[in-house]
């Protein structure tokens, strides 16, 4: 099963007067990993380059954000996969020291960095995720969440219509437990809508 991260973690590398912010943190695809990105940029305007490397999913991503092609991005995302891990992004966030590195410097920067951090980092294993939605009476909300709770059902929406519609996301591995929970408190007045596995931490 591959492993996910239960935090951030984070380690400084100081090459040649370059530091290297180094940073691995949970994410869930490829939108969340731009808008993180993004937020550093804004946290680090005098920086020179914020590179990154995304697992999630099994989709990758890398990106050197201007430094020569493969210095970068690539290595960082090698050392995800070497680490089995999966719904992980790694950045590093470099302020120039005014020394070049060379392009072999700058692999081993950028990959030490990243794996300088993981050494810290709490490795949890990778749970796939299930969203139930379903339909009930008003008087039955209460009761429901309650059972959500119990399950580690995690409320993910809830809309107040004719009826209530709730949508939840929990572990595959609770879903049969909490679904029979549910009809049997509800007596069978909980209709349950089409469902859809999720990768997430």
């Amino acid at each position: 099963m591959p492993l996910t991260l239960a935090a951030p973690a984070e380690h400084e590398l100081i090459v040649k007067k370059s530091r290297f912010l180094g940073r691995v943190e949970p994410c869930a695809d490829r939108a969340a990993a731009l808008a993180r990105v993004a937020q550093l940029r804004a946290e680090h305007p005098g920086a020179a380059h914020v590179c990154w490397a995304l697992l999630a999913g099994g989709h990758s991503a890398a990106n050197d954000d201007g430094e020569p092609g493969g210095t970068a991005g690539r290595p960082m995302l090698d050392v995800l996969r070497h680490q089995g891990l999966d719904g992980v992004l790694a950045t590093a966030v470099r302020y120039w020291g005014g020394v070049k590195l060379g392009a072999g410097g700058l692999v081993r920067a950028y990959t030490d960095c990243i794996a300088q951090a993981l050494l810290t980092a709490d490795k949890v294993e990778r749970v796939a995720q299930v969203e139930l939605g379903c339909e009930l009476p008003y008087e039955l909300e209460g009761r429901l969440r309650r059972l959500a709770e119990q399950h580690g059902a995690v409320l993910a929406d809830v809309r107040h219509e004719a009826r209530v519609h709730m949508r939840f996301s929990l572990p595959v591995t609770a879903r049969a437990a909490f679904t029979e929970a549910v009809d049997e408190a509800s007596q069978g007045r909980v209709g349950w809508v089409r469902d859809s596995s999720i990768a997430s931490p």
